[in-house]
């Protein structure tokens, strides 16, 4: 109910109302990621292939969407409506500040070029821009550290290297490329915890999954999209499994629930077939490969924007 609650008092400060959709099945054919063989793709997910962002439960998740509610509706009723509308439906702005973290010269040991980061700037460009994000590369950093190039969520090493590195305040994208380790391609932070945690704030990418990398299903770029999805407010299509209806999920309407997460590209996946709509297995915050991945939906876009209102706007 508070989801419905959130998306409904959003959609109408922000003009919205209707929102779109997207699908979702997996594939059990043998895989190779990365030099890494694996039985099916959702073996290589299962083995922790694909993203260590952390689970936001359900009373988290109600109480931050208690908190962007009461936020947009006292825009409202102070009659700054217009601020919260152009920001949706213009532009976000976003400084990004690049920490390449390698364990040597060479693309092998983590030292990207500069052109597979312009790459992927302007792959993240493509995805937000329907969403009125853009983002600007402010500039790159280069660390040789055998510690911090393996540094996994939660990690000793990624608070050392995130306190030494991170630049800018909430409305500033840190992104960490590295070999993390134990199979993730990514994590990120949610809006939500910058106030408590500053110096966490951020995103670390999987190095060779930039645009042209050896990650591949995983190398178009659509890892930092995902990450970065998160970064700015979203959860995966499939949290809260087919209970996405209710109050759980996502938190976003136009999103079918989804049972679980999508590998490879299961065109026509219904992995909830009692409720309304295929798996959104084109959607940025699934786990389909890359080229499967299109876009996001209109309520994302606006929950997204919600989100950056916020918690980041200005912080």
């Amino acid at each position: 109910m508070k989801s419905q609650l959130f998306a409904a008092l959003i959609a109408s400060a922000m003009g919205l109302t209707s929102l779109a959709a997207f699908a979702a099945p997996p594939e059990d054919s043998p895989s190779v990621i990365d030099g890494r063989s694996f039985t099916s793709k959702k073996a290589c997910i299962d083995a922790g292939l694909r993203c260590g962002a952390r689970h936001v439960d359900e009373d988290e998740a109600a109480d931050i969407d208690d908190v962007v509610a009461r936020h947009v509706a006292a825009k409202r009723a102070s009659a700054r409506l217009g601020e919260l509308v152009s920001v949706a439906a213009a532009s976000v702005s976003i400084p990004v500040h690049w920490h390449v973290i390698n364990n040597g010269t060479g693309i092998a040991n983590g030292n990207i070029p500069d052109s597979q980061i312009t790459s992927q700037i302007q792959v993240l460009n493509n995805a937000y821009a329907a969403q009125g994000f853009s983002f600007v590369l402010m500039g790159t950093d280069r660390t040789t550290n055998a510690s911090w190039y393996t540094a996994g969520p939660g990690t000793t090493a990624e608070s050392q290297m995130k306190n030494a590195l991170r630049q800018g305040s909430a409305s500033d994208l840190n992104i960490y490329s590295n070999n993390m380790g134990s199979g993730l391609l990514g994590w990120a932070t949610f809006p939500s915890d910058y106030a408590r945690s500053p110096k966490s704030d951020g995103v670390v990418i999987l190095y060779s999954s930039l645009p042209g990398g050896s990650a591949a299903p995983y190398n178009l770029g659509d890892t930092a999209t995902h990450e970065v999805g998160h970064w700015v407010g979203l959860y995966h299509t499939f949290q809260g499994g087919c209970a996405n209806n209710t109050s759980k999920g996502d938190g976003v309407a136009d999103t079918p629930a989804e049972k679980s997460p999508a590998y490879g590209c299961p065109t026509g996946r219904d992995s909830c077939p009692r409720l309304t709509g295929l798996d959104p297995i084109t959607n940025f915050m699934d786990y389909s490969d890359d080229a499967c991945m299109t876009g996001f939906s209109a309520g994302q876009g606006t929950r997204m924007q919600a989100m950056w209102s916020t918690y980041r706007a200005g912080k």
